[in-house]
């Protein structure tokens, strides 16, 4: 038998069964969409960043208040799914979004905390990019009382800096004016909200992360200041943080989407960042 005897056979055979499933009304694959599929079960799934405070830490948080709204808004329960970050941003999004991971768990109806990037979208055809909550930011805090002013690094002098070493903060701090200040960072840290609990505590004089980490943990405290990390290579607008589905959720999306834009123009997104005392501004 030639390839295209085999192929019209196989036609054939498939025809035949599907005729058979519907004369005996046998199950056939369900055609309902991702939105549909979440309000049959009842739950929406999402994915949420293990241990990244202020958005998730201990089953609290921004992100997670966030999903609950989210999950309000589509009528269903909230069925959190928290998870380990990957190696980058593009092992999440396969984890997460639209594979699972080969542990077995996901993928989730929608992942949170998504940069919204041109190039990731771009790198990443499978899924969808969309809906930016927040825009994030690489800042310093620093003790007045030691650090008046800090208009360049080179203010620093020898005084310590907190910082994750693991983090782009991090990996800022660690390159600038040529590997400076590498002597006097203390890079333990798992995150920046750490950082800014060793600044609080007197362990340093200046703290690096992630504006939400930093404002999380000294915001409203006239001891310090919060400024714009002054190093050529800190994205100076920083960058907005959403969410994303797989690429043909589109109704998914568009709900959510609509959530968000309800969320935010009725002030309860911004209230949700100030429980975490980190300042918000619409996106």
């Amino acid at each position: 038998m030639n390839a295209h005897a085999a192929l019209d056979r196989r036609r054939c055979l498939h025809w035949m069964a599907a005729g058979a499933a519907a004369l005996c009304g046998a199950p056939t694959v369900s055609a309902a969409t991702p939105l549909q599929r979440v309000r049959e079960r009842g739950a929406l799934t999402v994915g949420l960043y293990h241990d990244m405070p202020p958005f998730h830490a201990a089953g609290e948080g921004v992100d997670v208040e966030l999903a609950r709204a989210l999950a309000d808004a589509l009528g269903v329960r909230l069925a959190p799914l928290p998870f380990h970050a990957d190696d980058n941003m593009n092992d999440d999004l396969r984890n997460m979004v639209w594979r699972g991971h080969y542990l077995g768990y996901g993928p989730a109806d929608v992942l949170l905390h998504v940069p919204v990037d041109r190039p990731l979208m771009e790198h990443n055809p499978r899924v969808r990019i969309f809906a930016p909550y927040y825009r994030e930011r690489v800042m310093i805090a620093r003790r007045l009382e030691r650090l008046p002013r800090l208009d360049v690094l080179s203010q620093l002098g020898a005084l310590p800096v907190a910082v994750s070493g693991k983090s782009l903060a991090g990996w800022l701090m660690l390159g600038a004016d040529g590997g400076a200040y590498r002597p006097q960072l203390d890079t333990q840290h798992k995150h920046g909200a750490q950082a800014a609990q060793a600044l609080a505590r007197g362990d340093a004089a200046a703290a690096v992360g992630l504006a939400s980490e930093l404002e999380s943990v000294l915001r409203g405290d006239a001891r310090f200041a919060i400024t714009p990390l002054p190093v050529p290579r800190a994205p100076r607008d920083g960058w907005a943080v959403g969410m994303a589905v797989k690429n043909d959720a589109t109704e998914l999306a568009d709900a959510l989407a609509a959530a968000v834009n309800a969320l935010s123009a009725g002030g309860r997104l911004q209230q949700i960042f100030e429980r975490a005392n980190v300042s918000w501004q619409r996106v």
